[in-house]
């Protein structure tokens, strides 16, 4: 079986404590993935997150959190995808924790995930709902209010899902939405959600391309093929430069987005662009990375045993969730179009 090189910590263009770096980097390295859906390695995995204070990474302090910046969030995200681990880690802090916060009502330690319901009082795909304590929906009542309530698991119906990765995506159901209450929260709140998780996936789908591409120089060199290591071939050479400089990109567009975050609001006209750009970079570069990948790797990258699908799989699932690459391609279009030349040219120096 596989194992996997060890990808170091890289917080040089973020600003992380690198011995914090190294923390995040050691919690995952012992780690598999495995099933994603397996309870009992989400529930050790989880301890351990929440007895270092990372499960709460960004909540405030006051709510019983850490209070740390979106910075080591974004470490964190990339060094468990970087390890092939699944966690549900971005669904607890960054998104629930953020939405019950932003709505004024408390935070514990319960493991939390975030479902939008649309008028029927479904939500589709909802990330880890399956294992959560609670549930925290966000709707639109009778009079075009925004609402969020912290729902206990039991309280709404749960129809299992998964995406490509095999990571939960569960059908999540209120009953009686006329009759459930909850608190107003912003518009503006609601819309930052769904960039707080579009720039989410970007950093994991970076993370799982810098995975996939550790394997493949590792299997690169070490395997030998008519007498001389697979690294030695110029054909292998051109899959492995396209595959690293692909994720190269993506890395530098997402550390930009992380960046641009920390100054400003998740919603402001540049952060929105910097998503965006992340986005489509992330979203292009999987492509080249997955089919590279596993063009180095050959047959032995496309069996369950080897780990390569635990890096792959989960960058095509994750590119897709909160907008496709084509959604995002086109924002970015229509964005830079709208800035016109002296705009665009700002945007870009700026």
């Amino acid at each position: 079986m596989a194992t996997t090189p060890t990808p170091s910590p890289t917080s040089a263009t973020t600003g992380v404590d690198p011995d914090l770096a190294a923390l995040m980097s050691d919690v995952f390295a012992d780690q598999r993935a495995g099933d994603p859906t397996a309870d009992d390695r989400t529930d050790d995995l989880w301890s351990k997150l929440d007895d270092l204070g990372l499960a709460r990474l960004t909540t405030p302090e006051e709510h019983g959190g850490s209070g740390a910046d979106c910075f080591a969030a974004a470490e964190l995200l990339r060094a468990a995808a970087a390890h092939g681990v699944a966690t549900p880690y971005a669904e607890h802090d960054l998104l629930a924790a953020h939405a019950l916060t932003a709505g004024g009502l408390p935070v514990d330690g319960a493991r939390r995930t975030v479902a939008r319901l649309d008028a029927t009082g479904v939500a589709h795909a909802v990330a880890w709902a399956r294992g959560a304590e609670r549930i925290v929906v966000l709707w639109r009542d009778g009079d075009g209010v925004d609402r969020v309530a912290d729902l206990a698991s039991s309280a709404v119906t749960l129809t299992p899902g998964a995406n490509a990765a095999g990571e939960p995506r569960d059908t999540v159901t209120v009953a009686d939405l006329a009759d459930l209450e909850g608190t107003p929260i912003a518009a503006s709140s609601v819309d930052a959600l769904h960039w707080r998780g579009a720039l989410v996936r970007a950093v994991q789908v970076v993370g799982a391309l810098e995975g996939a591409q550790a394997l493949t120089v590792e299997h690169a060199s070490g395997r030998t093929q008519f007498g001389r290591p697979l690294a030695r071939f110029q054909a292998v050479q051109h899959l492995v430069a396209d595959l690293a400089a692909e994720t190269a990109l993506a890395r530098a567009a997402v550390d930009a987005a992380v960046a641009t975050v920390a100054d400003e609001t998740v919603t402001s006209p540049r952060a929105r662009l910097q998503i965006a750009v992340a986005r489509s970079c992330a979203g292009h570069a999987a492509s080249v990375v997955v089919r590279n990948a596993h063009q180095v790797h050959g047959a032995i990258g496309t069996t369950a045993e080897h780990r390569l699908h635990e890096f792959t799989r989960p960058a095509l699932a994750w590119r897709s969730e909160y907008g496709s690459v084509q959604h995002w391609d086109d924002y970015l279009t229509d964005a830079t179009l709208a800035l016109g030349p002296d705009g665009l040219w700002a945007a870009i120096t700026g």
